[in-house]
């Protein structure tokens, strides 16, 4: 006994009928796991062999299968489920309306064209309707149900194999038990509740076909829709992680049809996690961190795909992320955990000096300024650039982009300042040629003397340059109360603390934002340089010593091949070339030519 279609209920009369043969064997046969346990239990007790859609897609048993997300319209929160579906009358009342159903036929018009599909529609009337407009779109399309008698439903069933129609618009007639290899394209216009229905649906385009690459399926949800909402999606049903428009949500076939065809969709460069478990979420984020849009995560998971693309992106990657982080409505939360990471882990020397002055360029919180501080004066990875980044720090004082009471923030500047405090000391040396001997003076005392000295560094300060005077101060460290107080309250009267901060500033390097390679290769294109114009200059001196034309008038001629040409490629071979200013130029040229 074989029954096709197994999943359904069995009525008492059919169930009956096939207890009445004797001893025999029963198969049953379905595409959908999704069982209706009325009598089917009863007539077929045996286990079921499964094989699941992901399988058979890799198989190549079935065609693969994509996935469109439309947000939807009409809300639809307020329809009641009734026997494990929406109530189809108050489904096609919420949906039925002119302008949704017009935007439905421009969204198939504008996306797939004259691709052949199967569209669902929630009621007989609503499928009429949508029919209509997509005829008015200008779409080969046609509506049928149960109303259509059976010859005409036979012609328009036969009409769409021979291509004369595109699109089939119907209720629940051609959910089961209709085969048609060409339709390609499954839109659920009447969402459902049901996994059951839902695996029908979509088992209509997956037959093979020599010009069907995928199937497609458009499901109107929302892109980042996980598996508990009310309506079925293809990635629910499948059980999948992550949504990424147009790519394929089952696997290639392992083995590839004789005649490749055109792909309907094309995969996004970003994609969204879309499975309820917050582990495979945070698995996702960690493995896809690049292609994640950050635009549908919640504010926890933008805070740690912002920290895992802080300490991985590479530097040639910086202008792409940065461009996603503005388009895809990161929040900036996001943005100042990216960058403080990013400041903080990456191993790019030039992109955690960006980083850092990216994050000081917008208002900064107390207890983030005072991490970024810890970070520079003493984080391992800092060794290198940490004149340059107390630079970036004391600038953001300067500029006020510190949000902190005026106490903390001259805290902060002398702290930074003693950290740079060779830096200085050279500074104030360099300008100041006593500054060594108040300086060591300072240092080498103690009692009274000590005091005294701090008093005369203090005066000599007053009366250099802001910046002198604060590297000055920035140098100094008093042993007593007295020598201590000294000093504080000369960097109070010196300047304001903006002004304090800026001097400070002003004495430290500026950043390095070009890797060592590309100052090398400048500095061979300069020696390069210097080296033909040496070469050119050699050749004039010569022209001129033997009665040449000036090289004007020699550039319009064509260069004839001369033994004393060959000496010009020495210079070439030399590690250091002189510059051309240093050659005086020949008797009887004009410098201009030169």
């Amino acid at each position: 006994m074989i029954c096709d279609e197994a999943h359904t209920a069995l009525g008492e009369k059919t169930s009956s009928a096939i207890r009445s043969f004797p001893e025999p064997i029963y198969i049953g046969m379905t595409a959908t796991e999704q069982l209706i346990a009325k009598q089917v239990s009863d007539v077929f007790p045996a286990s079921v062999d499964d094989l699941p859609l992901q399988d058979a897609a890799r198989r190549g048993l079935i065609a693969p299968l994509r996935c469109l997300r439309v947000p939807p319209v009409a809300a639809i929160n307020q329809v009641p489920i009734v026997g494990g579906d929406f109530d189809q009358e108050i489904l096609a009342k919420t949906l039925d309306h002119q302008a949704l159903n017009q935007a439905a036929a421009s969204l198939y018009r504008d996306r797939f064209d004259n691709t052949p599909g199967i569209v669902y529609a929630a009621g007989v009337d609503h499928a009429y309707n949508l029919a209509k407009e997509f005829r008015a779109a200008g779409l080969k399309a046609e509506a049928v149900s149960g109303r259509t008698p059976p010859v005409r439903l036979a012609e328009t069933l036969a009409a769409y194999e021979r291509g004369e129609i595109n699109v089939l618009i119907n209720a629940m007639l051609l959910a089961e038990g209709w085969n048609s290899p060409r339709a390609t394209v499954c839109m659920h216009l009447a969402p459902t509740a049901s996994r059951r229905v839902y695996q029908q649906r979509i088992g209509r385009i997956m037959r093979m076909h020599p010009r069907k690459e995928a199937g497609v399926v458009v499901d109107f949800v929302p892109k980042a829709a996980t598996h508990t909402e009310r309506v079925i999606s293809l990635h629910s049903l499948l059980d999948a992680d992550f949504y990424r428009e147009g790519a394929r949500v089952t696997p290639a076939p392992r083995r590839r049809m004789q005649r490749r065809a055109r792909r309907r969709l094309t995969p996004a460069p970003w994609l969204v996690p879309v499975t309820p478990d917050a582990r495979r979420r945070l698995s996702v984020i960690t493995r896809e961190w690049q292609r994640v849009d950050p635009k549908y995560l919640d504010e926890d998971e933008q805070r740690y795909w912002a920290t895992i693309a802080g300490r991985q992106i590479r530097f040639d990657e910086r202008a792409a992320f940065v461009t996603k982080l503005t388009d895809r409505g990161a929040s900036r939360a996001c943005l100042e955990q990216f960058l403080a990471t990013c400041a903080a882990e990456n191993p790019n020397r030039r992109l955690r000096m960006i980083a850092l002055s990216d994050r000081v360029s917008m208002n900064v919180e107390r207890a983030d300024f005072d991490d970024l501080v810890t970070l520079v004066t003493q984080a391992p990875t800092w060794e290198k650039d940490r004149m340059s980044g107390i630079r970036v720090l004391l600038r953001a004082i300067a500029e006020g982009k510190v949000d902190a009471p005026e106490q903390i923030l001259a805290r902060w500047t002398w702290r930074l300042a003693r950290a740079s405090r060779k830096v200085q000391d050279r500074r104030a040396s360099s300008e100041f040629p006593e500054a060594k001997r108040l300086l060591g003076a300072l240092a080498n005392s103690r009692g009274h003397r000590h005091e005294e000295n701090a008093a005369k560094l203090v005066n000599a300060a007053r009366e250099l340059p802001l910046t002198v005077g604060a590297a000055l101060l920035a140098s100094a460290e008093g042993y007593t109360p007295r020598a201590t107080q000294l000093i504080e309250a000369a960097r109070e009267k010196l300047g304001t603390l903006p002004e304090m901060a800026e001097a400070l500033a002003e004495n430290l390097p500026a950043p390095k934002l070009t890797s060592s390679r590309s100052r090398r290769r400048k500095r061979r294109k300069r020696r390069k340089g210097g080296a033909e114009a040496q070469q050119q200059q050699q050749q004039q001196q010569r022209g001129s010593e033997n009665g040449a034309a000036p090289e004007a008038d020699a550039e319009t001629q064509a260069p004839q091949p001369s033994a004393d040409d060959e000496p010009a490629k020495k210079p070439r071979r030399r590690r250091k070339a002189k510059p051309s200013e240093d050659v005086a130029p020949p008797t009887g040229t004009p410098a201009a030519e030169l």
